[in-house]
């Protein structure tokens, strides 16, 4: 069965309004970033239908921006000749959950909690996860959950998990610097797989940015395979 990845990305992490402008699905960000601001295609577009996307963007007071995915390399061209620029290409990553859950996770090394504790919200605010992509999460109206990881007894990383149409995705997960590199972005994904499960889901999955070496070095190393990608075009 075919997986409708633009739909958990709604999901699990959605904008604050969503309207339809000719052949765009427009969303209204509220300043939540490029995921929950960029229109998409939902139809054949001409250069006039693009020119009121762009009024429609502008008039919420939002950046020109749009996600393309595969299927809309017709669009993309037509971005690329109005001068878009490439922003953010990302890989989504896919893996059933049940394939984390072979290791126990070490006692107090991570916890599922929702809200979030302010130990958490200082660390997503330390990695430019601030109060407008707070409110997407909570925005979430499946199930959810915040994640806390713990190293040598301090606090070590938090994320974010959602569930839509059965399949839980991970967002902003964050590792404090001072903790990097031990194997906490390891134990919150296998944390996220038994919470995944424990709560009806059979699918995790998790979104990167193809720049961040790091992230999708650690995908690859747990089994998880690429399923989806897309990027943004932008116009300042």
């Amino acid at each position: 069965m075919s997986v409708d990845w633009a739909a958990i990305v709604d999901g699990t992490w959605p904008a604050a309004a969503y309207q339809t402008q000719g052949p765009f699905q427009l969303r209204q960000g509220q300043g939540g970033g490029s995921r929950v601001s960029a229109a998409s295609r939902i139809g054949d577009v001409t250069d006039a239908d693009v020119d009121a996307a762009e009024a429609a963007m502008q008039a919420m007071g939002q950046k020109r921006i749009f996600c393309l995915r595969p299927g809309d390399e017709a669009l993309d061209a037509m971005l690329a000749e109005r001068g878009y620029d490439i922003l953010d290409p990302v890989n989504i990553y896919s893996c059933p959950a049940r394939q984390l859950t072979d290791t126990p996770i070490p006692r107090v090394t991570v916890f599922d909690i929702w809200e979030p504790l302010a130990i958490m919200r200082e660390i997503w605010a330390q990695g430019g996860i601030g109060p407008e992509r707070l409110a997407v999460m909570r925005r979430a109206k499946g199930l959810k959950t915040g994640l806390l990881m713990r190293h040598t007894d301090q606090p070590a990383g938090t994320g974010f998990v959602a569930i839509h149409d059965g399949i839980a995705m991970v967002h902003a997960l964050e590792i404090l610097p001072d903790h990097r590199r031990k194997g906490m972005g390891v134990w919150a994904m296998r944390a996220a797989a038994f919470w995944a499960l424990d709560n009806g889901a059979e699918t995790l999955s998790v979104i990167c940015t193809k720049a961040n070496a790091g992230a999708n070095g650690l995908y690859h190393s747990l089994g998880m395979e690429i399923v989806g990608e897309y990027h943004y075009r932008q116009r300042v």
